[in-house]
């Protein structure tokens, strides 16, 4: 079903409700909830048509989330000692007085996130690799 189509269909399951149908027997015979129901109707009330589209899931703000600025500090430690571990990189930036410097485990998320290879270097240099 595509977006027009899902729109419509949601239109005409609030149009009954709207009519006078009971909002459970309208639920029952569209395979949804009442609840999702109550949501579609209140939505098409504020909204209109678009009120019946899908919307994003995606949160509105991440106030933890890792600045780019520091992800790039890392990066770049990173580069600069290959050898350093999370650990000692988080050690690095609280000394550096870091307003708040993350944990060794967001420094290690930030080493798996998106395999960069300037970032993340292999952990041993020159050494063979096992057989």
């Amino acid at each position: 079903m595509d977006v027009q189509q899902l729109a419509e269909y949601r239109y005409r399951a609030v149009r009954e409700v709207l009519g006078g149908s009971p909002i459970g027997e309208v639920a029952a015979r569209y395979g949804t909830s009442r609840q999702t129901l109550h949501s579609w109707r209140r939505r098409f009330e504020q909204e209109g048509m678009p009120g019946l589209l899908d919307r994003s899931r995606r949160p509105r703000n991440s106030p933890t989330r890792l600045s780019v600025e520091v992800e790039a500090e890392i990066c770049e430690l990173r580069r600069r000692h290959p050898r350093w571990g999370a650990r000692r990189i988080s050690y690095e930036l609280a000394a550096r007085g870091l307003e708040s410097a993350p944990s060794r485990a967001t420094v290690h998320r930030v080493f798996l996130a998106d395999f960069d290879p300037q970032c993340n270097l292999p952990k041993q240099l020159g050494s063979a690799p096992y057989r």
